[in-house]
């Protein structure tokens, strides 16, 4: 894999250039919208990509909304049911994805409403948000960030994953979450996310970024 080094600043106006040239355009009155996802383990910002992508966007005048995944939580009844570190329910029980196709997808498909929740469930009160819903416009877009994105068949049209070595990723996970790393190990063997994304991002050292461009089916 050949790795350009690049900042998150240069990275962002390069996806925003290619979310521009592919922009659809509306057909039989149909309204659109294109969804980003940005892939990686918490330890890894996809954060920071996701804040860089929105202002380049909003400097082309496209309307932007970000979704992070940790607001598509399940509650603490369902995350903890066969205990708080069990891996197997982390990779397969801990995010919404029903709620996210429902309230994210859905509604920015081909002639959808728009109408996206940005988020769904606060786990520090394990309590429904009750956020608002946003009125995005055609032309706009979705930027989904958060972890293991890339194993549920979420229609993205670009997806990047930000990917850390083995060793960088236990030195950047938190005392507390430590439990997950073999979950992410699962997820690289398993999902592969690497060859599903249009970009991987290598960040092992936050401060100097380096990415492969965009190679996959809409580079």
């Amino acid at each position: 894999m050949q790795l350009e080094a690049i900042t998150w600043q240069r990275m962002a106006e390069r996806l925003a250039g290619h979310l521009d040239e592919h922009k659809a355009s509306p057909g039989h009155g149909q309204a659109t919208w294109q969804r980003v996802g940005i892939d990686g383990a918490p330890a890894a910002g996809t954060g920071v990509l996701a804040g860089h992508l929105a202002d380049a966007l909003r400097l082309r005048s496209r309307p932007v909304l970000v979704v992070p995944a940790g607001g598509f939580l399940r509650p603490a009844s369902l995350r903890f049911e066969f205990g708080r570190e069990d891996v197997d329910s982390y990779l397969g029980g801990w995010y919404d994805t029903a709620a996210l196709w429902r309230e994210v997808f859905g509604p920015t498909d081909p002639g959808g409403t728009g109408r996206v929740l940005p988020d769904l469930w606060d786990p520090a009160t394990d309590r429904a948000t009750r956020s608002p819903y946003s009125e995005l416009p055609s032309g706009g877009v979705v930027i989904v960030h958060g972890p293991l994105l890339l194993g549920h068949w979420f229609p993205f049209d670009l997806s990047v994953h930000i990917r850390l070595s083995p060793g960088a990723l236990a030195r950047r996970t938190e005392e507390s979450a430590r439990w997950t790393l073999p979950a992410f190990a699962r997820y690289e063997a398993e999902t592969d996310p690497a060859a599903q994304a249009d970009a991987v991002v290598r960040a092992d050292d936050p401060r100097h970024p380096a990415w492969t461009g965009l190679t996959g089916p809409t580079g």
